[in-house]
């Protein structure tokens, strides 16, 4: 299989030289570079780079003359160029969010979709889209990883929301056959122990909406899009089910309703008398996952605990939890809304009183000589 090699890169970033604005071409030492650097009106070299005055300085026609011998960073220059009076980042592209609804995405998907291509957009301003390259796309995807430092899932969805973008709307199919997705991750997550649970929600302070929304992500494993999705009418409370509408994979399903919670949640409602959404941050509108995810750090630092906390761990503690009770697997799926059974057992391995209640084989042998473990 041909191994993909990275084309050497350019730096551009603004810099002043004896008092007048230039923009600073970082190169390395390219002889070839160079020699197509030489070319650019007025270009000084020094210390190893090129310097073009930042006056009529054309990123679009730099990018024309350069881009077939050189992966371009010109991340620095964002902002640095006066915009037109009134004009505002560029829109997304005619049919790409409505392919996203007639696919029948979800709407988490559809904002994470639309937010990471505005990105890509962005970091490509003032080229053709159509006729990017895979090369130039796996050049933008190591940026982000080496500036931001992106996870493999992100670095994954990033790269579908531009694959949407050519196979979908464009109907490019092979165009990114050749980008670079990440091998997943296979860590096992971390969980809370009810007590640093119990400790969270007393932190939430007289905000009961918070108590809430915490304990249900923990009592019921609701993913954060659920919970948020969540209208009045699907809490029943008769059968103390609730009823998650159109989760990931497009699926309803029913989950566990905490009885005692029930108060809590009827509370919710007298006081704050949510006219649409469950948990609404205002009047017909519901809080935002950033928002849920900042306040529950924050409860999550006020009772002292140490680990990175988010809202995806209280569901990931829900299921540990109920496995170390002995609920039966499959059930454990249905109420997560898992498609299979494998992505359920992931929680066996964290399920700490599983491991505590297995013999190791050197117990027998020990004990069978009456010898003392110290």
């Amino acid at each position: 299989m041909e191994t993909y090699t990275p084309k050497p890169r350019i730096k551009l970033a603004p810099t002043l030289r004896e008092g007048r604005e230039y923009v600073e071409v970082k190169f390395g030492d390219n002889d070839a570079i160079r020699l197509s650097l030489s070319k650019e009106k007025d270009v000084l070299f020094a210390d190893g780079n090129a310097y073009l005055p930042r006056a009529g300085f054309d990123l679009s026609g730099f990018f024309e003359r350069h881009v077939e011998m050189a992966f371009i960073d010109y991340s620095a220059l964002w902002g640095i160029f006066p915009k037109e009076k009134g004009k505002r980042s560029p829109a997304i592209p005619s049919g790409y969010a409505e392919t996203l609804c007639q696919m029948r995405y979800s709407p988490h998907t559809v904002r994470a979709y639309t937010t990471y291509f505005r990105e890509f957009q962005q970091y490509f301003a003032g080229r053709n889209l159509r006729y990017i390259r895979p090369e130039e796309i796996n050049a933008y995807i190591v940026h982000l990883i080496d500036t931001r430092g992106i996870s493999s899932c992100q670095q994954n969805l990033r790269i579908n929301s531009i694959k949407f973008y050519f196979e979908k709307v464009l109907g490019l199919e092979r165009k990114c056959y050749e980008v670079k997705r990440a091998k997943r991750e296979r860590t096992l997550p971390d969980v809370l122990s009810k007590e640093e649970i119990k400790s969270i929600l007393d932190a939430t302070g007289p905000d009961i909406r918070l108590f809430c929304m915490f304990s249900l992500l923990y009592s019921a494993g609701l993913r954060i899009s659920e919970l948020l999705d969540l209208k009045p009418h699907d809490i029943n409370v008769t059968r103390s089910l609730i009823r998650v509408r159109q989760g990931k994979g497009r699926k309803d399903r029913y989950t566990l309703l905490s009885k005692p919670l029930v108060r809590k949640l009827t509370k919710n409602t007298n006081l704050y008398k949510p006219q649409e959404w469950l948990f609404e941050r205002y009047k017909g509108e519901p809080f935002t996952e950033s928002i849920v995810s900042k306040k529950l750090k924050e409860a999550a630092k006020e009772a002292g605990i140490t680990k990175r906390v988010y809202p995806h761990l209280l569901r990931h503690s829900f299921a540990t939890h109920l496995i170390e009770q002995g609920t039966d697997l499959k059930i454990v799926k249905e109420l997560l809304g898992h498609n299979q059974l494998k992505t359920t057992e992931m929680y066996v391995h964290i399920a700490d009183t599983f491991k505590s209640s297995i013999r190791t084989p050197l117990d027998d042998i020990l004990e069978s000589d009456n010898e003392i473990v110290k």
